[in-house]
């Protein structure tokens, strides 16, 4: 029996995973635990959920892997700055400290921190991302692409996984990067890089991408064979402190957006434009791959590859079959596939697939909570439940849902990844014409033209949406069927941008966006049982066998991990129902929520 504990760190969402003779025992990302937002220290506190998870202490552990080779990377990051000398001074003045006391002594760092006396392996960046794209994949062979901001060096990477093997034989090269072009029109849109990046992505619709020629023009030149080539005289990544420079503020008319001003039609047309590049760049790559390699089925990872917009587009417009979205795409899903790579290649261990299911369990590889844990840690709080078995509860939940009411779910593990997949969600009607905007406002507390995700039992996807594939992760956006859309009045027609968001759309307009798409979630009995269960009691009383799901969170905050969070954000917003378990609770049922008394608490911890 071997294990092997898998690491991401320093950069951004920090996690440990643990493999067992292959098999996925338990993977979470820090910031679960810490509560701090992409937490990107050591993962101490999910290695140490893993070795519980898996029964073993860290002697037990065969091999420690790193997702991210340090060397190479500084040697980057020293080589950019001196070649963007003076002006990159500043910005290598902050980076080299960090790297001289941390990140050049990872080894050294994860040795201590975890009291492991052997050898730790480290993976490339790309090579942790195409193996945890490939290896849990369903697929025999595949080609596999990755795209994010950066590695190493690369930034863009194309391959194949055939059995236990995986190649990478094509790369392009920081500064180049499709990651780094869309966070600079994050940054200059007003959100936050690395995190508002999906921000971006839903407020495209609202807009039209009169800049895209622009960009295609000016900033990157996508090339026949789907390599691309940025022009650098535009940004100022390379070497400074921002992503972009007064020629490309001046380009677009003005400075960058000040954060949480006004959202005018510039920004929603400079998020169309970008949106619609990408996804150029996306399929030119896609095809190109597919075309070198003649595989008919693709393995996506990488930041850019949580962008489901541009992966519905690929299954489109692209000569691919199916597609597998890895989906912990970004750095947190670099810890698994380092220890994939440690067990298939390194190891040179063999892989089985059956063509159908991924070796991913739904991602649901986090904590879950028995009864007794439940009571212990809402016991302060006074919680009063009502303990019910499903046959009792579920039809009290879907009662509660017809009626208008927000329902926090909480069941099972936890899930691995950015998506809530019906473990840690916040449920909705998705036939309520006012649930987005009561979700988003009055719970979320989060941007009104943010959109939400339908989740619908796997049989039923096809009745409702344009998908002729699963789409488990919520990583594929699709349109929804004509017959379910609604005929626009003329004067509705004629709104445009954030007028568009109060236009009911279809006859699920809670999780129909302003185009028509939804980001959808199909749920399999096999691997979400009681959530479908829920769906299925759902669909038998209203016709319709789909719900709303957001994650279980507020804005700025991570999904909740525990009872006691969930109790807490039930408590503090406009949650009308929570289900942890078999356990219900009203919130007319509960004590007086006393804020003071919760901030006491937090403080104490």
């Amino acid at each position: 029996m071997t294990t092997i504990l898998g690491l991401s760190a320093y950069y951004h969402d920090s996690a440990a995973c643990l493999l067992r003779d292959g098999q996925i025992v338990a993977a979470a990302q820090e910031e679960r635990f810490t509560r701090k937002r992409h937490d990107a220290g050591f993962p101490a506190q999910s290695v140490a959920y893993c070795l519980r998870e898996g029964a073993i202490a860290i002697r037990d552990v065969d091999h420690v892997v790193f997702y991210d080779k340090p060397v190479p990377k500084f040697m980057r990051i020293l080589q950019t700055h001196v070649a963007a000398a003076p002006r990159g001074l500043p910005a290598f003045l902050m980076a080299i400290p960090l790297w001289l006391r941390q990140k050049l002594w990872t080894a050294r760092e994860i040795e201590e921190a975890l009291d492991y006396d052997r050898e730790v392996l480290f993976t490339e960046h790309h090579q942790s991302h195409a193996a945890s794209a490939f290896f849990p994949s369903p697929f025999e062979s595949a080609a596999v692409l990755t795209i994010d901001g950066v590695g190493e060096w690369a930034t863009t990477t194309c391959g194949v996984g055939r059995g236990h093997s995986l190649s990478i034989d094509q790369e392009i090269r920081f500064p180049h990067s499709i990651g780094l072009l869309y966070s600079a029109f994050t940054y200059y849109t007003g959100f936050k890089v690395n995190s508002g990046e999906y921000k971006v992505m839903g407020l495209a619709p609202y807009g039209t991408p009169r800049f895209a020629s622009l960009i295609r023009d000016e900033l990157i030149d996508l090339k026949d064979d789907g390599s691309f080539q940025m022009n650098l005289d535009y940004f100022d990544y390379v070497g400074g402190l921002r992503m972009t420079n007064e020629r490309f503020h001046r380009m677009f008319g003005g400075p960058p957006r000040d954060p949480e001003s006004r959202l005018t039609q510039r920004e929603m047309d400079l998020a169309a434009s970008v949106q619609a590049v990408t996804e150029s760049a996306v399929i030119g790559l896609a095809r190109a791959l597919q075309h070198r390699t003649g595989e008919k089925q693709l393995c996506l990872a990488g930041g850019v590859a949580l962008n489901c917009v541009a992966n519905g587009k690929l299954t489109r417009n692209t000569d691919f079959e199916r597609i597998f979205v890895q989906p912990a795409a970004g750095d947190a899903g670099g810890a698994l596939g380092a220890a994939y790579a440690v067990w298939h290649t390194y190891l040179d261990q063999p892989r089985a697939v059956d063509g159908v299911r991924d070796r991913m369990a739904g991602a649901l590889l986090g904590p879950s909570f028995g009864g007794a844990e439940i009571d212990a840690q809402l016991a302060e709080f006074g919680a009063i439940a009502a303990v019910l078995a499903d046959d009792i509860l579920l039809p009290r939940v879907v009662e509660r849902l017809e009626s208008g009411s927000v329902v926090g779910w909480f069941s099972g593990r936890m899930e691995f990844g950015p998506r809530a997949l019906g473990a840690r969600s916040i449920l909705g009607d998705p036939r309520n014409v006012t649930m987005q905007k009561t979700m988003n406002l009055a719970v979320k507390f989060r941007e009104s033209f943010r959109p939400f995700a339908p989740s619908v039992r796997e049989e039923d996807a096809a009745a409702w949406f344009e998908l002729d594939q699963p789409s488990p992760y919520m990583l594929l956006t699709a349109q929804v069927r004509a017959e379910h859309m609604r005929a626009l009045s003329d004067e509705e027609s004629a709104k445009t941008g954030i007028e568009l968001l109060n236009v009911p759309r279809s006859t699920i307009p809670s999780v129909t966006h302003v185009d028509g798409s939804a980001r959808v979630q199909t749920v399999s009995k096999d691997t979400a049982p009681r959530y479908h269960a829920l769906l299925t009691a759902f669909g038998a009383k209203t016709g319709c066998a789909m719900l709303v799901n957001t994650s279980f969170n507020v804005r700025g905050e991570p999904i909740v991990c525990t009872p006691r969070e969930a109790y807490i954000c039930f408590m503090r917003t406009g949650l009308d129902t929570l289900v942890i378990e078999d356990r219900l609770y009203d919130k007319a049922a509960q004590p007086p929520w006393r804020e003071d008394d919760w901030r006491a608490t937090i403080a104490a911890d």
